[in-house]
């Protein structure tokens, strides 16, 4: 008896679970190909009609044959700082850690069909 009732609100836990991941629309998604890596940044919406943004690093692991996924939560209130932080910090990298490099470069082999994304 007590097994049946643990079976039952283990069944019940798992629907309410899978109800909250499908009530998780996705609303906009985009596909970045990079190399090995691959980025997707998802627009979510909550059950309360609110939205987040999920931004997920996917890289397949060839000897086992999976991918593994890295993944950030960004909520609206964090979005600015968020944003600001990250331009902040690729322009540091840009003007004073490799003032040089073209970072174009990748752009362009894309734009060319010559990139190493498949």
């Amino acid at each position: 008896m007590i097994l049946c009732l643990f079976l039952w609100k283990f069944e019940q836990d798992l629907i309410t679970i899978m109800q909250d991941q499908s009530d998780r629309d996705e609303i906009f998604s985009r596909k970045v190909r990079a190399g090995k890596r691959t980025y997707f940044f998802d627009v979510k919406a909550t059950k309360g009609n609110d939205y987040f943004i999920t931004i997920t690093e996917s890289t397949k692991k060839f000897e086992e044959g999976n991918y593994v996924k890295h993944k950030i939560f960004l909520y609206k209130e964090d979005f600015n700082k968020f944003m600001e932080a990250l331009n902040e910090t690729v322009a540091h990298v840009k003007s004073d850690l490799l003032p040089d490099y073209n970072f174009e470069e990748y752009l362009e082999r894309s734009e060319q069909g010559t990139s190493s994304e498949q």
